[in-house]
């Protein structure tokens, strides 16, 4: 009888054992504020979008003024004045495009792609919330691109909308919180990972590339670079960890070993963390 019960005993630890532990997601998602904060966000996206669809173009009078003007720019930014490269558009999308890619890098990541639908959510949140930021402040705010002030440019070109949309940048804003989201997530599944020190900095070196290239490209100045570099950086970072879970004191953890009588057992433990 003692040795039926033993071996029955052993047959439901080792049949537990066997079924997949799942990793634990260092995130919670709360369906009620994450649906509102969301929710917000794309709102705050349309409202930014129908203000910059209405902005209106320079009239030629306007543009002469910001001409005579030019000369009380910041020195931070006066360097970058006339700067035009249509050359400089294409190559900056090519590190835009790696950034909004590389948090999709971490599906290949065992831990994290168990929780897919989350990690999803917290970065389409993470780039609404940008969004919303970005266009209300371009709606807003007028300030002409540097490519305004060049005098080889069409006048046809410098007098529209669109080169009132200096102020910030929305490319650099975006592929920073792509980067730096995808370089937290990382982080927070993988907290002893050696590679972290690698991908933190390419988290920090795509969307400076992308803001050299917007710079050069005439889009923008040095300031308006800096100031998308970290909004988004902070939005990329702040997000998911404004969604960490508390460390519970009590945690299921995976047990395998050898018994007294030699037999191998594999089963579940709970570990108090205190």
């Amino acid at each position: 009888m003692k040795k039926t019960a033993t071996t029955l005993l052993l047959l439901i630890i080792c049949t537990t054992g066997f079924s997949q532990t799942k990793k634990n997601s260092p995130y919670e998602w709360d369906w009620t504020r994450d649906g509102i904060w969301t929710g917000a966000a794309l709102g705050a996206t349309v409202t930014g979008y129908s203000l910059i669809l209405g902005k209106e173009d320079l009239t030629e009078a306007e543009l002469q003024r910001e001409l005579d003007n030019q000369d009380n720019i910041n020195f931070i930014d006066k360097w970058a004045v006339g700067y035009n490269s249509e050359a400089a558009i294409g190559q900056s999308n090519i590190p835009f495009a790696m950034s909004f890619a590389s948090p999709f890098v971490l599906l290949f990541d065992d831990d994290v792609n168990e929780h897919t639908a989350q990690i999803l959510g917290l970065y389409l949140e993470s780039l609404s919330t940008t969004a919303g930021l970005y266009t209300v402040t371009a709606g807003l705010v007028n300030r002409s691109r540097p490519y305004v002030y060049n005098e080889t440019v069409s006048m046809k070109r410098r007098l529209i909308n669109n080169g009132q949309r200096s102020f910030y940048s929305g490319h650099v804003a975006a592929a920073a919180t792509a980067t730096f989201f995808a370089a937290k997530v990382y982080s927070d599944f993988n907290p002893d990972s050696p590679s972290k020190v690698w991908i933190w900095a390419g988290a920090a070196t795509i969307p400076a590339a992308v803001g050299y290239f917007r710079i050069k490209a005439g889009q923008h100045f040095l300031t308006d670079v800096l100031l998308g570099y970290g909004l988004g950086a902070v939005t990329g970072y702040f997000t998911p960890e404004l969604h960490k879970t508390k460390e519970s004191l009590i945690e299921v953890v995976p047990s395998a070993g050898i018994s007294r009588t030699g037999d191998i057992y594999r089963g579940i433990g709970l570990q108090m963390t205190f």
